[in-house]
């Protein structure tokens, strides 16, 4: 028993790491698309529809007997493709062209934050006092990643991409964690469909700019085809990296799978790293780690007030099977 739950999570351990691997690849190929002149909506767009059409077989089949099911989901699956799917992407996106892709990455992680903040303010119950240490490290952090000190100044509109992707990341977080009557992978494919079609639709009324670049980008110093950065994108960037993601998280809890999902910062380091020769500042750097230990800080927080929710949630439940009925 004991062995079958080492491999287990063992299972879940290298599917979340690979899937961290693979979202780490997104802003170095699609900052090489953007370099070439492909507007962020054009690669956004592009790399969620295709990733849809390649789940498309996975979506039928888990959704097969259940089809009755989806009419009652599609309201939230539309706004998990609005927040969690088109928001994150094209903020992160946009964030990438404007700045590394490591700060962008960074700025997006405070969507974590952000969920904390959202829940203290609709239960008035004060967080723990981990999760006020981590909100006040991941601040610190990313005023030491924006070099706020005078050296250099950060771009603001990037900054501000960077926290609708926050928002579309702490989306991903409230909506993602709430029950569903139809499977996980069938969910995901539904909201990457919800989010390709308002990308679409953004682009033909004029409000996202569709542009397509040159035929070919630059990658660890190579010209290579766009379409080839683009395919990179759909298959392994989104549609390889949300199934490894799922089934990571499956094996693993929402919990710690969202502990080991913090690699997906250290992967796009590496690949903005081989791939374009970006290199975060040594400040920048020790913000990083700042701002992740203070992300984990919070993650420990929440981890402690579900325990103590649920500690009350069943003491509550044997005192009132104990009362005597009046």
């Amino acid at each position: 028993m004991v062995e079958a739950m080492r491999r287990h999570l063992g299972l879940g351990l290298v599917a979340m790491l690979m899937s961290c691997a693979a979202f780490g690849t997104s802003g170095p190929f699609a900052k090489a698309l953007m370099t070439a002149g492909w507007s962020p909506g054009a690669v956004v767009l592009l790399r969620i529809s295709g990733a849809a059409l390649v789940l498309l077989p996975f979506t039928a089949w888990a959704l097969r007997g259940r089809w009755g099911s989806v009419a009652g989901e599609l309201p939230r699956a539309a706004l998990y493709g609005t927040l969690a799917v088109a928001a994150a992407q094209l903020g992160y996106f946009q964030a990438v062209a404007r700045m590394d892709v490591a700060v962008a990455l960074l700025i997006e992680y405070l969507g974590i934050v952000l969920v904390v903040l959202w829940v203290w303010a609709l239960t008035r119950r004060t967080p723990h006092r981990l999760t006020g240490l981590g909100i006040v490290l991941a601040l610190a952090g990313l005023a030491l990643v924006l070099d706020v000190t005078g050296r250099a100044t950060p771009d603001l509109v990037g900054v501000l991409w960077g926290l609708l992707a926050a928002t579309g990341l702490a989306g991903h977080y409230v909506l993602a964690a709430r029950r569903t009557t139809i499977p996980a992978a069938a969910f995901a494919g539904l909201g990457l469909a919800c989010g390709a079609i308002v990308l679409a639709l953004s682009g033909l009324v004029g409000i996202l700019p569709m542009e397509a670049g040159e035929p070919s980008v630059v990658v660890a110093g190579t010209d290579i085809p766009a379409w080839l950065a683009l395919l990179e994108l759909v298959l392994v960037a989104a549609a390889l990296a949300y199934v490894l993601g799922i089934l990571g998280a499956r094996h693993l809890g929402s919990t710690l799978a969202s502990f080991v999902g913090l690699t997906e910062v250290l992967f796009a380091v590496l690949f903005a790293w081989l791939l374009l020769g970006e290199l975060p500042r040594p400040l920048q750097l020790l913000g990083g780690v700042v701002l992740l230990a203070g992300v984990v800080a919070v993650r420990l927080g929440q981890r402690d007030d579900d325990r103590r929710g649920a500690v009350a949630t069943a003491e509550k439940a044997d005192f009132d099977v104990a009362s005597p009925v009046a």
